[in-house]
């Protein structure tokens, strides 16, 4: 039987709550973001001897992964939902995007920058958009992320704007006349181009970070400081 995913996550987050065991020995736990960012992010953590040989079976239905000798236990879920477990205790850590982590806006600690996945915050549309932007006038902002491009034009820029919620192609909104422009992520910028779009204005860096409960950073404080510090020493290395 097919489960959804609201189920899943569900099923994942009474089955922590269930086995965390209450002692100085207990599992740290992490929630890792599907797709690419958990598999960056268990290549930098196998660089700092941390392993979870379970999550390398392509096959496995498992939703929990353990390593039992470093009292770890690992789980991946989607992006969105990651600072959701971390405030609320089902993962003492998480890795995230930024782009997440401004758009939920959920009470936890950014500690950590880890470097990979790199890419921008923008403002896209056509170059003929650009003089609305300059002259702050009242135009239609299409974007997945409403609180990143509320902030952005509300508390940045001072310009009052309407904001559209789009779950797809949002590069299609300014093209069929929906909106001005768009704010959403940019890598290599090639969609624009294809669509006679460019970067008009840049909100914010992007990459991934990891977070980290505001409970379990006092009572595992050891333990996650010296995570942090390693993976600082990794990324040091890496850069000389």
């Amino acid at each position: 039987m097919e489960v959804c995913q609201s189920q899943t996550d569900a099923g994942i987050f009474y089955e922590i709550r269930k086995e965390l065991p209450m002692s100085e020995n207990r599992y740290l736990t992490f929630a890792l973001g599907k797709g690419r960012l958990a598999k960056q992010t268990l290549e930098m953590f196998e660089k700092i001897g941390i392993t979870c040989e379970e999550m390398k079976d392509k096959d496995t239905r498992k939703l929990i992964f353990v390593n039992e000798e470093l009292k770890l236990r690992f789980f991946l879920s989607k992006g969105p939902d990651v600072p959701t477990y971390v405030e609320y205790g089902a993962a003492d850590i998480g890795v995230v995007g930024k782009d997440t982590i401004l758009e939920e806006g959920r009470n936890i600690y950014e500690v950590l920058d880890l470097g990979f996945g790199r890419c921008r915050m923008c403002v896209c549309g056509p170059k003929s958009a650009e003089g609305l932007l300059k002259h702050h006038e009242l135009i239609r902002v299409a974007t997945k992320y409403p609180r990143i491009a509320k902030d952005y034009f509300y508390n940045k820029k001072h310009q009052t704007v309407e904001i559209i919620k789009l779950n797809g192609s949002i590069e299609l909104a300014p093209i069929v006349g929906l909106a001005e422009v768009i704010v959403d992520i940019v890598e290599t910028g090639s969609t624009l181009r294809e669509n006679g779009l460019t970067v008009l204005e840049e909100v914010c860096p992007l990459s991934a970070r990891m977070v980290v409960n505001q409970v379990s950073m006092k009572m595992e404080h050891e333990r996650i400081a010296k995570l942090i510090a390693d993976l600082k020493s990794v990324m040091e290395t890496s850069c000389k």
